[in-house]
């Protein structure tokens, strides 16, 4: 990812699933550690919190810290780090093979990856670990 500028007062939007429910909230505090490439974050919560709700109450949550209009992206690959450039195997001839093409990656995140270049909207593309093809620039899918 991408290193943040520190901020003063964070207005990162989260929601939270409480399991009885799903609350919004901000990011109040960010801890300086990182632990095991995890950093803690405090929530502010803004909303009335769901019936059950109690402290030390196993929660998931979801921090937005930014929001792109009209990125086009895919699943992140295997080997895909933000701002890089990889060959990637897109799927031609109705799924009977793939062919490497240069792939320009932009930002990323948990999941996800943008694309520059080198892709367009409803190419298909292998995700998966194709190492064991790196001396190739073509495959036969079956």
């Amino acid at each position: 990812m991408r290193k943040r500028k520190p901020k003063t007062c964070f207005q990162d939007k989260a929601t939270i699933d409480t399991r009885n429910g799903i609350v919004t909230g901000h990011v109040s505090r960010i801890d300086p550690s990182v632990v095991n490439g995890t950093v803690t974050v405090d929530v502010t919560i803004t909303d009335p919190l769901p019936n059950g709700a109690r402290p030390d109450l196993s929660v998931d949550g979801t921090v937005e810290l930014e929001n792109l209009k009209d990125v086009l992206y895919v699943g992140r690959p295997v080997h895909g780090q933000a701002d890089s450039t990889i060959g990637i195997f897109k799927i031609i001839d109705d799924g009977a093979e793939a062919v490497r093409v240069n792939v320009k990656l932009g930002r990323s995140s948990v999941n996800t990856i943008e694309i520059v270049d080198g892709l367009k909207v409803g190419d298909k593309v292998i995700l998966s670990d194709m190492s064991a093809w790196d001396a190739f620039d073509r495959v036969r899918l079956k």
